[in-house]
């Protein structure tokens, strides 16, 4: 099936273009969203004739998405998500999530502009994607935490499994140290008992025996 394309859609081509598409993509997507136009001889002498007038309207909506996407860029939002100790989540992080923290924080996105690679499915900090307009993209961070505290060490580079080392770490020096005051503790012991004379090996019964000899 032929279209005539309203504004530039990727992989397919600039506004203007005519283009041969599959009826099913046409019909499911292109014309709904007014992407594009059958292309009928009526419609492509109507596209000639509105031309000038939608290249402006493009031109304007390019401009002010270029100075969100300046804004949006680089922006990191926090989602708090329950998940493993491993780092997976129970469930996954949609492109309604994403649009919805960054509305939450003062910029106007719809869950359709997000674009995910791939389905988020653990924690860490992610890269998305938000198409502003047909030209124009912003990239946007998503820090996936289970407490805000959490986050904010994500924030600063350390991974879940960085996280996760260190608390481990940190358990396996307090039980060390612990160790550690138990051996002291018998060695005083053993100084004391040697101080006054007794053998660490000596039992009260020991001691009452060489008594008697």
């Amino acid at each position: 099936m032929q279209v005539i394309l309203l504004e530039r859609v990727a992989k397919l081509g600039q506004m203007g273009d005519v283009v041969d598409v599959k009826p099913g993509y046409a019909r499911n997507y292109l014309l709904p969203q007014q992407k594009a136009l059958s292309a009928s001889k009526a419609n492509i002498e109507a596209f000639e004739t509105q031309k000038a007038q939608l290249e402006a309207q493009n031109l304007e909506t390019k401009k002010e998405a270029e100075a969100m996407a300046d804004k949006l860029s680089g922006q990191q939002f926090i989602v708090i998500r329950s998940a493993s100790d491993a780092g997976a989540l129970y469930g996954s992080v949609t492109t309604r999530d994403a649009a919805e923290a960054a509305t939450e924080n003062g910029f106007t996105v719809d869950r359709k502009q997000v674009v995910l690679g791939a389905p988020i499915k653990y924690l860490g900090v992610h890269d998305v994607q938000v198409v502003l307009h047909p030209e124009v993209e912003a990239t946007i961070e998503l820090n996936v935490a289970r407490s805000p505290e959490e986050a904010e060490l994500q924030a600063s580079g350390k991974s879940i499994q960085e996280l996760a080392a260190e608390e481990e770490a940190a358990a396996d020096f307090e039980i060390a140290e612990l160790f550690d005051d138990i051996g002291s503790a018998a060695s005083e012991d053993d100084d004391l008992a040697e101080s006054a004379g007794v053998s660490p090996d000596d039992t009260p019964d020991n001691i009452v025996e060489g008594a008697r000899d």
